[in-house]
């Protein structure tokens, strides 16, 4: 299973990405994610304000298959959630990484960023 990873971004073994942007990043799920889980339903957000801790679950993705929990790949202050997957959740599916994006967090330590696979490193972990 070979898919095409936007290079910009940085994944984790959960199949979450992230789009550095200074010390904000934004956060969504894979298009391997997104594969697995089938039709998204419903996405369950922090508002922004809330404090995520890297590892530790922030949200859940609900499909037609399944519930699902999003894990932080860094820790900090969410900014912003995608208010249009509150009506359009199917953008997970459509567009995983562009108007799919889940929530931006403002990073309390940008350090955690290089924890993070880089496109090759996500691509090795997927199944062939």
């Amino acid at each position: 299973m070979s898919e095409e990873l936007p290079p910009d971004l940085r994944y984790t073994a959960d199949h979450e990405w992230i789009r550095p942007e200074d010390d904000v990043v934004v956060i969504g799920i894979t298009d391997y994610a997104q594969q697995q889980l089938g039709d998204v339903v419903y996405v369950d957000l922090p508002a922004a304000g809330a404090e995520v801790e890297q590892g530790q679950p922030f949200g859940e993705v609900e499909s037609t298959k399944s519930v699902s929990d999003l894990f932080a790949p860094v820790s900090g202050t969410v900014e912003a959630r995608n208010d249009a997957l509150d009506d359009r959740p199917e953008l997970v599916n459509n567009d995983p990484y562009g108007d799919g994006w889940m929530v931006s967090i403002r990073m309390t330590d940008t350090s955690q960023v290089a924890d993070l696979l880089d496109a090759a490193g996500y691509q090795a972990t997927l199944p062939e």
